[in-house]
C-alpha cells in the first residue's frame, strides 16, 4: 500500500488525529463515571461483556449509530444494527442468539426504513429480533441495537502477548458506501456465505488457535489495533504494505475504514498459517501484518521507515486495560 503522497509520518499523524480515535476516547470518561474498568469481575474495554455462564460465556453488547448516518442511509443503518453487533459477538469467539432494537423517529416513514433494514439483515444472518423500543413521535431519527450471544471459548482483546503475530482478516468483495467510511461487503453477499464466514472466529477460538480477537470498528484498522494494544498492555508494529486492501485504495481512507467484515487476531507464529487458511479458503483476504511488542507504542512501517501513531503510555485511548505489561 502506498501512502498516497503522504510521508509515513504524516499518515501516522492523520490517523492518530482522526475522528475514529476521538470517538473511542469517549469510552474513558464513560467508564470512569460508571466506575467500570478492565479489572472488574466483567472486564470493560472488549467488543462484548463476557458473562460467565455454565461451561461458557454469555456475550452482551450494544451499538448506537450517529444521527447523520441514520438520517442519510436509514435502511443500511438498520442492516448495520444487526451486522456490527454480530461482528462483535464473532470477535469474542461467540455465536449470536438474538437482537433487540430501539428506534426513535419523527413519524413512521423513516423509522420504518430502519426497521426494514434490520429485518433484512435478521433474515440474511438468521438471527431473530426479539423485541425492543419504538417511538414514532420523537424529534429526529435515532437508532440503537443490542445483541446477546454465547461462546464456549473466548477471544478477547486483553490477552495479546509480545512475540505474537498480528493478523488482519478483511472481506474485500465489496464497495464503498459513500459518503461514509463504510466498506460494504455484506448487503450483496449470499446469506449462507455471510453466516458461515462469521462462524470462522468461533471455530478459531474453539480449536485453541488464538485467544485474541477484535472487530475492526469505526476507529479503522489502526485505531482498532491501538485499542487492542491498550487493553492488552502491549505495543504493536504494523507493516502497511502487508495489510489486505482493495486495489488502488487511498491509504488514509482505507486505514480509517469500517469494513463490514474485518477482524484483528493475535496468535503464536505456529498457529498463524492455519488461521490464515481458514479465511482465505472462504475467499476472505487474511495476512500477517505485524507483531505484538513489549511497550506501549502503536507504530506503522513501510520499508525501512517507521512512524508512531500513538504511545498509549503517554496518550491513553480507552483508559482501561492491562497495566502489568506496559514498559
Amino acid at each position: 500500500m502506498n501512502t498516497g503522497g503522504l510521508t509515513l509520518g504524516d499518515l501516522a499523524a492523520k490517523l492518530g488525529a482522526g475522528v475514529g480515535f476521538a470517538q473511542k476516547a469517549d469510552i474513558a470518561e464513560a467508564g470512569q463515571r460508571l466506575g467500570l474498568s478492565a479489572a472488574g469481575p466483567i472486564g470493560v474495554g472488549d467488543d462484548c461483556a463476557a458473562i460467565p455462564d455454565g461451561d461458557g460465556f454469555l456475550l452482551f453488547a450494544i451499538e448506537g449509530f450517529m444521527e447523520s448516518f441514520v438520517a442519510a442511509d436509514p435502511w443500511f443503518a438498520g442492516w448495520c444494527g444487526m451486522m456490527v453487533n454480530l461482528s462483535d459477538i464473532a470477535a469474542m469467539g461467540g455465536r449470536p442468539l438474538a437482537v433487540t432494537d430501539a428506534v426513535w423517529s419523527d413519524g413512521a416513514g423513516r423509522g420504518a426504513l430502519v426497521l426494514d433494514g434490520l429485518r433484512a439483515a435478521s433474515e440474511a444472518y438468521r438471527v431473530p429480533v426479539v423485541g425492543g423500543h419504538t417511538n414514532f413521535h420523537a424529534p429526529g431519527l435515532r437508532f440503537a441495537a443490542s445483541v446477546l450471544g454465547r461462546a464456549k471459548r473466548l477471544l478477547t482483546s486483553f490477552d495479546a502477548r509480545p512475540g505474537q503475530v498480528l493478523l488482519a482478516a478483511i472481506d474485500l468483495r465489496g464497495r464503498w458506501r459513500d459518503p461514509f467510511p463504510h466498506w460494504d461487503a455484506a448487503t450483496g453477499a449470499p446469506p449462507g456465505r455471510l453466516r458461515a464466514d462469521l462462524g470462522i472466529l468461533a471455530e478459531i477460538a474453539e480449536a485453541g488457535l488464538s485467544a485474541v480477537g477484535k472487530d475492526i470498528s469505526g476507529a479503522g484498522l489502526v485505531g482498532t489495533a491501538a485499542m487492542l494494544a491498550e487493553t492488552s498492555g502491549v505495543g504493536l508494529a504494523i507493516d502497511i504494505d502487508l495489510i489486505p486492501a482493495p486495489a488502488d485504495a487511498d491509504p488514509l481512507r482505507w486505514l480509517s475504514a469500517f469494513p463490514s467484515f474485518g477482524f484483528l487476531i493475535a496468535a503464536e507464529r505456529e498457529a498463524a498459517p492455519s488461521i490464515v487458511s481458514r479465511f482465505t479458503s472462504r475467499g476472505i483476504a487474511c495476512a500477517a501484518i505485524g507483531m505484538v511488542e513489549p511497550g506501549s507504542a502503536v507504530r506503522i512501517s513501510r520499508g525501512n521507515e517507521t512512524a508512531t501513531v500513538r504511545d498509549l503510555a503517554t496518550a491513553p485511548l480507552l483508559g482501561c486495560g492491562r497495566k502489568d505489561r506496559v514498559a
